[in-house]
């Protein structure tokens, strides 16, 4: 067709003659119908007249019919659809079937839309079917087992030991799916499952060891790698048996090495079996040898070029860290770098991994490589990461200087995006350290006469808030800490500082408060600059600004009545404790 009309137009006929077909009950065209209105249905037309036929071709005794009719069956009905429950009977029948492939077709359509009432109903005949003599049956009935336990935790007992027989089949296709029903048994019903299966960790040990070991098969090949689907599927389920069990993860340990060490990673069928090894010996009771194997695999893994691998590389390595965090600390080079990827989720994955990696010894390193990242980050990225920064050199700092160097460097990168609370704490910090407030007031000055621009609003609010407070400390010569650098400033450098940001048509509302506040506490300080901070604050009577001009014309009260009333009330702030989200 053309066109969608033409399209339209050309089902809407086959319908009718399907219905008419249907309703003349020509039996020997029904498979036919059924056929196309499942490419009616994939085509997203409605085929709800036909499901009945489904039903009447399960019930046929010939395999053409049958086929059909299961397919259908899968593709035109779900779980959710009444007509499933007509089905049941039939599907019982066909479960003890000669016929290994209508057996096959039973066991396929309950794998994919047994309901609760069914799977009650054909649990007998599917767990009677594990044990059958063809593999073709028992790979399938282990899949619709699987399938049935999901449905109903509770019938999950029944299949513990048809389970376990199937872990010593010989054929792939069985095992992989005895495998996946013994994972899902482990997750419904964890502790007697887990204890049926850990004694059979020994013969999970030596398939795992045979397949790594095996020469070549073109049958199981994939990329070189001997049935990689199978050795994840077995390492999945060593990890679940020997999480919490050392005899378990004793008996494993030696395997788990040599797929660690024997597995070639050029492949992505390689690296998917390296990483699932890498899970188990994290999620098992393994040694410290071994774990650091594993890091020493993920580290690898850091620097290969497909960004899948890394991510997934970053996240394991995340959930690491808190276990063996000087293993991981070995990578903090190659971490660092995948902060400057182009790919944003690995950027974010690599940043919580550096978080979780700071502590005292290497934070002055990781702290001067975030803020050279700070310098160049996306913008969504930069309030998150100042936060975090700022929550870092709060908790690692190693003395109170580098503190404040850091932190004032923090204000300089991070620029509008350093947020209030951190702010609050750093001033917090210097109202509770008097050997700090000269230091910190002149290394914000310095600071604030270098970055004048509209987006350092918080490094100005933070410089004339300090500068306020301890512009007197600032200035003087007589408490420089050892190896500071001469800077030298006067009463009339503090304020003409002030005096300028206050000035500035950039500067947001908030941010003239703080500064109107800190040059009627400067007039105090410096008596001999009181006139050139009022008259600075009278220029601001007239703003526009509601808070601004009551501010500034309170302050010029305060000031007009005199040292008895503006000595008290401008006197310096005493250490205070920032508020805390719980009060």
């Amino acid at each position: 067709c053309k066109t969608t009309a033409e399209e339209r137009a050309l089902v809407a006929k086959e319908s009718a003659a399907i219905r008419a077909s249907l309703k003349d009950r020509d039996s020997s065209y029904a498979h036919r119908n059924v056929a196309k209105l499942m490419f009616m249905h994939m085509l997203g037309y409605p085929t709800h007249f036909g499901q009945m036929e489904c039903v009447k071709l399960i019930a046929a005794t010939g395999f053409p019919e049958k086929r059909i009719g299961y397919l259908g069956l899968m593709i035109l009905l779900d779980e959710r659809q009444e007509v499933t429950m007509l089905v049941t009977n039939s599907i019982k029948n066909d479960l003890n079937h000669k016929n290994q492939f209508i057996v096959g077709l039973a066991l396929c359509s309950l794998g994919n839309i047994c309901t609760a009432e069914m799977a009650r109903d054909v649990a007998p005949e599917v767990c009677a079917l594990l044990g059958s003599k063809n593999s073709y049956i028992r790979k399938k009935a282990a899949l619709c087992s699987t399938r049935i336990i999901k449905k109903v935790p509770e019938l999950a007992e029944g299949f513990l030991d048809g389970a376990s027989g199937l872990l010593t089949d010989r054929h792939h296709g069985v095992l992989l799916c005895a495998v996946t029903l013994a994972l899902q048994l482990c997750i419904v019903d964890p502790a007697p499952a887990c204890a049926v299966f850990r004694k059979h960790v020994n013969t999970l040990v030596r398939i795992l060891k045979s397949l790594i070991h095996s020469g070549y098969s073109a049958e199981h090949d994939v990329s070189g790698h001997a049935d990689p689907f199978l050795q994840v599927k077995l390492l999945r389920l060593m990890r679940v048996l020997g999480c919490g069990d050392a005899e378990a993860s004793d008996a494993m340990s030696d395997v788990l090495a040599n797929v660690a060490s024997n597995t070639d990673g050029s492949k992505n069928a390689g690296n998917a079996i390296l990483y699932e090894a890498v899970e188990t010996i994290i999620g098992v009771e393994s040694i410290g040898g071994l774990r650091v194997l594993a890091i020493n695999i993920l580290g690898r893994f850091l620097s290969n070029k497909d960004n899948n691998i890394r991510y997934v590389a970053l996240n394991t390595l995340a959930k690491v860290v808190a276990v063996d965090t000087q293993a991981v600390q070995r990578h903090r080079h190659t971490i660092v770098e995948c902060v400057k990827d182009s790919d944003v989720t690995i950027r974010r994955s690599a940043l919580q991994l550096v978080y979780a990696l700071v502590n005292d010894n290497n934070i002055t390193t990781l702290a001067k490589e975030l803020l050279d990242y700070l310098a160049v980050a996306d913008p969504e990225f930069k309030v998150d990461l100042t936060r975090r920064i700022a929550n870092l050199i709060s908790r690692f700092a190693p003395d109170t200087r580098w503190h404040v160097d850091t932190f004032v460097e923090l204000l300089v990168r991070g620029g509008a995006h350093v947020q209030n609370e951190e702010c609050r704490a750093f001033i917090q910090l210097l109202t509770a350290s008097p050997e700090l407030q000269g230091y910190a007031g002149r290394a914000l000055y310095k600071a604030a006469c270098e970055e004048r621009s509209g987006a350092h609003q918080q490094l100005a609010a933070v410089a004339a808030w300090v500068l306020g407070e301890y512009g007197d400390v600032a200035v003087s010569t007589d408490n420089r800490m050892e190896g500071e650098e001469g800077l030298v400033i006067s009463a009339r450098d503090v304020v003409g500082l002030v005096e300028s940001i206050l000035a500035d048509v950039h500067t947001p509302g908030p941010v003239k408060q703080v500064t109107v506040t800190a040059l009627m506490k400067l007039s105090a300080r410096f008596p001999g600059e009181a006139a050139a901070a009022k008259a600075a604050v009278l220029k601001v009577g007239s703003s526009m600004q509601l808070e601004l001009q009551a501010r500034a014309s309170e302050f010029v009260q305060i000031f007009d009545k005199g040292a008895a009333l503006s000595t008290p009330v401008l006197e310096r702030m005493p250490p205070f404790e920032v508020k805390t989200a719980a009060g």
